[in-house]
């Protein structure tokens, strides 16, 4: 498999700053340092990750999700919450390492919607880039 093409994009009016970068002078307000416990789904995103990248299966390097993550255009980038990065990123590497294709990953989540929809879950409808 060939090495992924870096398209790192960059930040309107930052000075030359990827879409990642949004430290120092940049005017994003203060950070919020407030504890909080996890939400489910956060805690099982983070439990993916950490069984993807073990030894035992070992599907891509955590160096990988940064790359991912870093790639994100600035509205992406900005629209989307810690976790929600995570997720996509381990969905992209999963398809981009040739663990899982493109086509079975949307219907396995096609399987999961009907069932979620069959308890009377909400599903969001909308494609997620």
């Amino acid at each position: 498999m060939s090495e992924p093409k870096r398209k790192t994009r960059l930040r309107k009016g930052a000075g030359g700053r990827a879409a990642h970068d949004v430290g120092g002078l940049l005017d994003f307000g203060p950070i919020d340092r407030a504890e909080h416990d996890p939400a489910l789904w956060e805690k099982r995103v983070d439990a993916m990750l950490i069984l993807l990248v073990g030894p035992k299966k070992g599907a891509f390097k955590i160096d990988a999700m940064r790359r991912v993550i870093e790639d994100y255009g600035q509205q992406e980038y900005d629209a989307t919450t810690y976790y929600q990065k995570w997720v996509r990123a381990i969905r992209n590497l999963l398809i981009e390492q040739e663990v899982i294709t493109r086509d079975e990953l949307d219907k396995k989540f096609a399987i999961v919607a009907t069932e979620f929809e069959g308890r009377g879950r909400s599903v969001p409808s909308k494609v997620i880039p």
